[in-house]
């Protein structure tokens, strides 16, 4: 089974498309995952006419009203996998993280809200987050590819760009 993975979209609030390329990377997906932070339930259409989406509620979403639910617990090939926005700070904080995922009793905790990509092993469990496509802080713009086959799990961060910061403009004129 292949999960396309992705999160913090920020459309149409930050930016006002999905690059291409995704739908290009996430054709032959059986499952596409969003982590949080669509905005708007648009990017969920889209992203449904390749393939069956999931996503659960960041906190622009709820800002912006979006009824997703805030966590999801799927079982996919035998791995309990949890889908959560993972808003906590420290953004990525990994104690944190794990807490969720013992929570929602997962093998596998799949959060976004950081903007920036991690594949994190710990003892009792796996913490992946796909970064932003859009509006990565200080990182590639990335998602990610995760590869289910007889119980196991390969994950994979897919660089779809280089590396950006929206906060800056370089183009000004100098004097």
């Amino acid at each position: 089974m292949l999960i396309g993975v992705i999160s913090d979209t920020h459309i149409p609030e930050r930016t006002d498309h999905i690059p291409e390329i995704i739908f290009e990377i996430f054709k032959d997906m059986d499952l596409i995952l969003h982590a949080g932070d669509l905005v708007s339930l648009q990017i969920k259409d889209q992203l449904e006419k390749i393939a069956p989406t999931i996503c659960v509620q960041g906190n622009m979403d709820r800002y912006m009203g979006l009824d997703l639910p805030k966590r999801k617990n799927l079982d996919l090939e035998g791995i309990k996998i949890g889908l959560a926005h993972g808003e906590v700070y420290p953004r990525g904080d990994t104690q944190q993280l794990r807490y969720i995922g013992l929570e929602m009793g997962v093998e596998v905790l799949i959060t976004g809200h950081t903007h920036w990509s991690f594949i994190k092993e710990l003892p009792d469990m796996l913490l992946l987050n796909p970064g932003s496509p859009t509006v990565p802080r200080l990182s590639d713009p990335s998602v990610m590819i995760i590869e289910l086959d007889d119980g196991k799990l390969d994950a994979n961060i897919v660089k779809i760009g280089d590396p950006i910061c929206k906060a800056l403009n370089f183009r000004g004129e100098r004097e």
